[in-house]
């Protein structure tokens, strides 16, 4: 479902957490800790801090919060950013390279889309409500030249990077989001913006984002790079012909 229209009108992730020096921490290691987790609620609160103080070396955020979600990074520590000293920049193959604060993100016509957050760990939240700037709109307003045909994501983080072709990133479901459950999106969600490719598996939606590059083709991201699927469409959602 999307609605469109002003802020305020609406009412990890799937990555392995890394260590110090950016490693990433095996995906497996991690769910099977979780699952000792689960095992040490019934089995003792002995078993379940132990569990959990182990995940918060390795995977501080792994256990889901009040609305089901995993927070997960790629590197061990991301800096955080605010009002103040957040930029995203629009460049690449474009006629009209830009740089957006924040507040300027905000003023811009905000959408929202309700989908559910998928993951291919096999967790999903349902019905969830991001809202902000639809990334076609920010495609429109630097002029996208003949030759992009895709565009590529980068995060604050200095590791994380993703990739749609053109024609994904022109859907009415994507956008550079700025809220979630109608508050600010926090950040070990991704914020203070990140990006929601809806019909797709969450590592497509880049958080902590702060660069949208349009290139000649689709470059792999972080994940694509492992052997994940470069398309990540979820069950169903995948076009036809596609």
């Amino acid at each position: 479902m999307i609605n469109t229209g002003m802020p305020g009108d609406v009412g990890p992730e799937d990555v392995g957490h890394g260590d110090a020096a950016g490693r990433p921490i095996g995906r497996r290691i991690v769910l099977a800790m979780l699952g000792l987790g689960a095992a040490g609620v019934a089995v003792g609160p002995a078993v379940r801090d132990g569990v959990r103080a182990a995940l918060s070396r390795v995977a501080p955020a792994a256990v889901p919060d009040d609305r089901g979600f995993r927070y997960f990074s790629v590197v061990g520590s991301v800096p955080r950013q605010d009002a103040t000293t957040y930029r995203l920049t629009v460049g690449g193959l474009v006629d009209r390279p830009g740089t957006y604060t924040l507040d300027q993100l905000a003023a811009l016509p905000q959408t929202t889309v309700v989908h559910d957050a998928v993951c291919t760990d096999g967790w999903q939240v349902d019905d969830v409500p991001f809202t902000g700037v639809l990334l076609r709109d920010l495609l429109d307003a630097a002029g996208v030249r003949d030759e992009g045909t895709a565009v590529r994501f980068t995060c604050f983080d200095g590791a994380y990077s993703e990739s749609l072709t053109l024609e994904q990133a022109r859907r009415g479901d994507v956008v550079v989001a700025l809220r979630m459950f109608d508050e600010p999106v926090p950040h070990d969600s991704g914020g203070p913006v990140r990006l929601f490719v809806a019909p797709m598996y969450f590592y497509k939606s880049a958080k902590w984002l702060s660069g949208i590059e349009v290139t000649s083709q689709v470059q792999q991201g972080y994940w694509e790079d492992y052997g994940y699927p470069v398309d990540g469409w979820l069950p169903g959602e995948e076009p036809v012909g596609a």
